[in-house]
Formats: C-alpha cells, structure tokens, sequence
C-alpha cells in the first residue's frame, strides 16, 4: 500500500495546534480584535486605534451637569514577526502526522509559542500596581489574596482573572498552599501535576510559564523627592530632586510611591487607603540632581479620569519598590481585557514548493517551503506576525519574587 504523502495543510494544522497547547499567558489574554488584521498580505506596522470605555462624573441634584466627553485611546500595532525554520526531507513526509509531530514539528514550534508568551510577559512594564516583596519568591496565600484585593480597589470585574508564575513561585506557592481547606478534586491535581490548576481563590486559572520576565531596576538612589508640585491635571511627568551622581537612572517598568499620593477607587473616586503605585513609562537619566520621569496621565479626585486623592507636591517623599539596579521576577496577575493580542495573515507568497495558511481561535500561522538556488536545498518555515497592547493597566498587578 502506498505511503499517504503529508500536505502543507496537514503540517500547517499541527503546527497550530502545537502551537495554541504551549501559550500560557498569550491563551488567556484579550483576542477580540484578532479580527481587525484578518487580511491578506498584513506588513509589520499595521495599526489600529482602540477606543478605551468613558468615565464621567455624577452629579448631585435635579439640574444636568453637562460635561465634555473624556475619550480615552491606545494603539494596537502589528510590530512583531517571528518564525522558527523546520528542517525534514521528502522522505519524511511519508511519516504519520504524529511521528512527523513528535520528532519536527513540537521541537520548534514550542520554542516559538515560549518566544511569543515571552514578549507578551513584558505588559508588565506598563503597570504600576504591585504586591510580593522584592526578592523573595511568593510562597503563601497572601500574595493571591493582595493581588486581588488591588484588582478589587481598580473596579476591575469579578472572573476572567488569572495568575501566571515562574517555576520557582509556582514551586513555592504549591508548598505554601497546600494546607487549604481545597476541594479533594483541586487538591488530587495540584499533588499530580504540581500547579495549582484552577479555581483558586478568586482566580479561575493560575497557571506556571518558564516565560515571565525578570526586570532590572535603574540605579537610582533612595532619598528622592518631588521637585515640583504637579497642578495640571493629566500631567504625564514628575521632576525628581535626587541625590548622588548624575548618571543614576530609571527604567521602563521601575516602580515607585509618592507620600500623600493614594490610588482611588475609578467608580467611587474615594482613596482605597493605599499609596498609589507610579510606573516609569520610559527609560531616563538623571541630569546634575534631577530626573524626569515619564508617568500615566495623573488626576485627582476632582476628576472623571481620577487616578489619585492628591496630586504630587514639591517635597514629597519619593519611595522606590525594590533595590537599585537588581533583578526581580515579574509574576502576573492580570484581568484577560487588561491586555490584547492579535495576529495578522501574512501573504502567501507565489512559485513556492509548499504554502498554506491558517486562522484558528484567532491565531493566524502561514508555513511556506521553498527552494534555496544559493545552497541548493529546501528551505521551510513557520510564521506568524502579531501584536499586543496594554488596554487596562489597573487589570494588572505585579507580584515580585
């Protein structure tokens, strides 16, 4: 009997679904606008402006307190194409799917699928909410509840909130929990698998990935205050009086609290009794004894868009979170519309030995083989092209290790 010969379709399908079982963060993340790139021959670029939900005052009385519209926006770009090649002979397309799985397809496509949930890990840069101690690996129940207190005090809705760890905060979380009071079937697949599965405390998934991101704080120095007092409302920079060298820094994702400052319930705008967490949204080098540093949009109280009871003012102490210039793991605790994901279809390009194309559960994946004139040999590879954007950081909270 003959040997069935494997199609471009059939590897493109495995390749997919190899590919969807390894995401970890990426799976469980905003995918509706997967929609919006769903045409051929998307370039890296492609862009789409995404409308954030309003927020309005309410007023007091029988008399209509009109108020302008406070729109809020972000950016959705296409900016990220990666690909992993896969190497196999003609001979090999005689093989069963599995076998051909087993020893080509799953080595590089995991990598892939690792690389991809290992850019997306990077949304924490973008959030400032933060709970854990700085350098110690996360090992009690504390941490979770924290994690969704903060969630709590954002307005952020109850389900669709999951928590990502690395190895060693899943290793110790499952240590630290295990004398709860859980369900025999919850506890039976902890003991099996060594995660903590789903259902826990609040969380619907929790889930361990070898791609959360370690961050790197800047070199700046402790002893900072607010060099001047910040009066206009929206203002998306702080100047900070420093001591030290010059050449101290900040960095992208730097986390840091100003006296006086407390976050704010976005619904009821009253202080939730906590310093609000600032993040650094860009990387900055101190001049003579100052730095500037790129924030969120600031409001007070007195503001639709509040973010804060108070404003900063002149002398306020500047505290950071963690020590300077160190390494701290970035475990996640996130609400699945904090942050979006969307894949592009790429051009299926002509005169191609093998190619084809597909879109399943949203993740757009193109397999193209062709002929290498240059070293005479058959070249393919496995693509896709996606981007992702932060569209609510209040739905994400930093657990440190």
């Amino acid at each position: 009997m003959a040997n069935t010969i494997l199609t471009p379709d059939m590897i493109t399908a495995e390749a997919m679904r190899v590919f969807e079982n390894q995401l970890v963060l990426t799976r469980n993340v905003n995918r509706q606008y997967d929609a919006s790139f769903a045409q051929e021959g998307a370039k890296i670029g492609t862009a789409l402006r995404i409308r954030l939900p309003d927020r309005a005052l309410v007023t007091d009385g029988a008399a209509i307190g009109a108020q302008d519209e406070s729109q809020q926006y972000t950016t959705l770009n296409v900016s990220s194409q990666k690909h992993v090649a896969l190497s196999f002979t003609s001979a090999e397309l005689t093989m069963s799917i599995d076998r051909f799985s087993e020893l080509i397809i799953q080595p590089r496509v995991s990598q892939l699928a690792s690389t991809v949930d290992a850019d997306l890990a990077n949304f924490y840069k973008y959030a400032g909410q933060s709970v854990g101690t700085p350098g110690t690996t996360p090992a009690t129940s504390a941490v979770l509840l924290a994690a969704g207190q903060k969630l709590d005090e954002a307005a952020v809705p109850r389900g669709q909130r999951y928590m990502c760890v690395n190895p060693a905060a899943n290793a110790g979380l499952v240590e630290g929990m295990k004398g709860l009071f859980n369900p025999v079937s919850t506890v039976t697949k902890q003991f099996k698998s060594g995660l903590m599965q789903e259902g826990i405390l609040g969380l619907d998934e929790m889930n361990m990935s070898q791609s959360i991101a370690t961050h790197t704080t800047g070199s700046r120095l402790s002893g900072a205050t607010v060099a001047t007092t910040v009066s206009t409302q929206g203002a998306t920079t702080l100047v900070i009086t420093t001591s030290g060298a010059a050449s101290q820094t900040v960095k992208l994702g730097d986390v840091f609290t100003v006296a006086a400052c407390n976050a704010v319930n976005p619904q009821t705008r009253q202080s939730v009794g906590a310093l609000y967490q600032f993040v650094v949204l860009a990387d900055a080098t101190a001049s003579t004894n100052t730095l500037t540093v790129t924030v969120a949009a600031m409001y007070d109280a007195t503001q639709a868009l509040a973010t804060m009871d108070a404003l900063p003012i002149s002398g306020a102490a500047v505290t950071w979170v963690g020590s300077a210039s160190t390494q701290y793991p970035q475990n996640l605790t996130y609400y699945k519309d904090a942050v979006t994901f969307a894949t592009a279809d790429l051009i299926l390009p002509k005169g191609m030995d093998m190619a084809s194309r597909m879109n399943h559960n949203g993740i757009s994946m193109r397999f193209i083989r062709g002929y290498d004139i240059d070293n005479d040999r058959m070249v393919s590879r496995l693509d896709v092209l996606y981007g992702w954007a932060v569209l609510r950081p209040t739905g994400i909270v930093r657990t440190w290790g």
